[in-house]
């Protein structure tokens, strides 16, 4: 086989036999001092005492023999032949329902629910119908704003560029009609639709603030309590810059509740969630039992073990059940990225950072004999997980990817990450604070979100096409700002507790500097920020011009939105597991949905679609 040859492959599995286990001793090791001298030339070393930074990280709180433990009731050929023929009554109701307003209600209710890609053919068959019908016209005169805002969201949600066109008729003057205000579903379903804009709509923009102005005005004087906790759900985040499966269960209780409510489409997003959490579960274990191999949490103690996170990471990334293997790889290279994160924020000292990047740059297995023990460990591991997924892809697709994967790092990966993670540690050694401008062009490429990107469109797409990895290798416009929204939602999380561990000015920091303002005025103009780099991301979308299908897009649009969801609450929801983050991983992996007894009765046999969502 090509894969056996590989000079990449072949070294690192001598090098299994070679490594000396490094245990650290608290925060004092022995430094390295390392001598002015060319790349060729061995390491001088003298011993002599450092005491390193630390992050004072918590401990991983999930025990391994926890989620070796798991198991679950919803598998079997028995539970899988309940949920296709749930599958197959859903397929049913969407050839019958007719009505425009409910084929889109059926659509948004699916999406929320959390199983939208079982049923991508038929929203797409749906959608594009609607678009060919010319979408600008045929609202006028309707006056349904909930019907033209749901419309207007789901198309462009799905890649069609329908036109902001679509609500003249509910302005004057280009200002949104004062009356709708008292239709708070409508107001709802515009202020979800604004966030799906694209620069220099202003329309669009004048429906945000306007929208946005009446829903926090009235949101403690609505009368039905679920379309409330709608409406404060979608202020804390809007449906664009969420992940359905996070919040999936949630919206079930909602949905359940509702008078519109089809039996069949909740019993199969029950079932679905099931038995999609017992495939997470066996992914969950599977990771788990990788990293416990490796011994890395324990053989160096300074790093982040947040193994569990990273894979609920990997989950909202893409919950499809056919991304198993994609979701358990991810898990691997997030890991990696915390582990080698913290080698470079923290605990490396300038010098061992400046030849530990100088070794990985030239990728030269016989430079790592100049590495501390604990550098030898990181190298040798990025080393063998490279090749482990280049040797993966090799047996599922028959294609040989290490070259591509070797030149992404050389290009723009893992080289490319380092000389930016040094940069900053040179920034923190000297005392230099960046402006907001610099610090984001290295931040967009510290987040590591270009490193996702490949990664992923490598584990998910099959065939893997160079076009297309070529393309997100170059940086795009559509990495690049989805990359820069990532640092940003990131710093508003972390940038607080980072700065406590003494780090670097993040980019609130910078900016507050720059614009001679408050923390509160940096935060609210963070926020315009990411507004702002999503419409510039959006019109990436829409411009036709990326050798991308749609389903490589939502990825990348699926890491932006994590983003968010694990830090919009100014919090750190990756690195402290406590809160939101541990509530997510029980909810998710742990809980399964209870099924009541009304939906365990033999399969209707004719489904329920008599359904009429017209706006209330």
């Amino acid at each position: 086989m090509a894969l056996a040859c590989s000079p990449l492959i072949t070294s690192c599995c001598n090098f299994g036999r070679d490594v000396i286990p490094f245990k650290s001793t608290k925060n004092t090791t022995l430094k390295p001092i390392i001598k002015s001298f060319p790349q060729t030339t061995k390491v001088a070393v003298s011993q002599e005492p450092v005491v390193r930074r630390s992050g004072d990280y918590p401990p991983c709180i999930w025990d391994y023999h926890f989620f070796q433990s798991l198991r679950t009731d919803y598998t079997g050929e028995g539970y899988n032949a309940q949920a296709s023929e749930l599958k197959e009554d859903v397929k049913l109701i969407f050839k019958k329902v007719v009505d425009p307003l409910d084929q889109l209600e059926l659509i948004d209710h699916i999406q929320r629910l959390g199983f939208g890609y079982h049923f991508a053919g038929e929203t797409k068959r749906t959608l594009e119908k609607m678009y060919n019908d010319d979408p600008t016209k045929n609202n006028k005169g309707e006056k349904n704003l909930h019907a033209t805002a749901l419309k207007f969201r789901l198309l462009r949600e799905h890649g069609f560029h329908v036109s902001s066109e679509i609500f003249i008729d509910f302005t004057e003057n280009e200002k949104f009609i004062e009356s709708l205000g008292e239709d708070v579903k409508g107001i709802l379903s515009l202020y979800e639709a604004s966030y799906f804009s694209i620069e220099g709509e202003s329309l669009m923009e004048e429906a945000h603030s306007f929208t946005s102005k009446i829903l926090k005005e009235c949101i403690k004087s609505i009368d039905d309590s679920d379309l409330g906790m709608l409406v404060s759900h979608a202020l804390e985040l809007p449906q664009q810059w969420r992940v359905p499966r996070l919040d999936a269960r949630w919206y079930m209780d909602i949905y359940e509740r509702s008078k519109y409510m089809i039996p069949e489409v909740l019993k199969f997003a029950k079932f679905d969630f099931n038995i999609v959490q017992g495939l997470n579960q066996d992914e969950l274990k599977d990771v788990s039992r990788w990293w416990k191999g490796t011994d890395l949490g324990q053989k160096l103690e300074f790093i982040r073990d947040r193994l569990p996170t990273s894979f609920l990471w990997a989950v909202g990334i893409s919950c499809n059940h056919q991304h198993g293997y994609f979701r358990r790889q991810i898990t691997k290279v997030i890991q990696f990225i915390t582990l080698l994160d913290d080698v470079y924020d923290v605990y490396g000292t300038l010098d061992e950072l400046e030849l530990f990047t100088s070794v990985v740059e030239r990728w030269d297995i016989n430079a790592m004999t100049e590495l501390p023990h604990y550098m030898k460990l990181c190298f040798l591991s990025l080393n063998n997980l490279v090749s482990e997924i280049a040797y993966d892809v090799l047996n599922e697709q028959k294609v040989y990817v290490l070259p591509q994967l070797r030149k992404a790092i050389d290009v723009m990966l893992w080289i490319d990450l380092f000389k930016h993670y040094l940069v900053e540690a040179r920034w923190y050694y000297s005392g230099y604070k960046p402006t907001f401008e610099e610090f984001l062009s290295n931040g967009l490429v510290t987040i590591t979100g270009p490193v996702v990107v490949i990664y992923s469109y490598i584990l998910t797409c099959n065939p893997i096409r160079k076009e297309a990895t070529d393309y997100i290798e170059s940086l795009p416009d559509i990495v690049r700002l989805a990359s820069e929204i990532f640092r940003l939602a990131d710093d508003f999380g972390t940038s607080s507790d980072e700065l406590k561990r003494g780090d670097i000015p993040k980019s609130i920091q910078c900016y507050m500097k720059d614009a001679g303002v408050s923390e509160e005025v940096a935060r609210t103009q963070m926020i315009d920020l990411m507004r702002k780099k999503w419409k510039q991301m959006m019109k990436c979308v829409f411009s036709g011009d990326m050798p991308l299908d749609w389903s490589a897009v939502e990825i990348i649009l699926n890491m932006v939105r994590m983003s968010h969801c694990t830090y919009n609450s100014g919090a750190d929801g990756y690195g402290v597991e406590d809160g939101l983050s541990k509530q997510r991983m029980f909810t998710l992996f742990t809980e399964p949905i209870p099924l009541l007894q009304e939906l365990l009765l033999p399969k209707i046999r004719e489904p329920s679609c008599l359904i009429t969502n017209k706006s209330a």
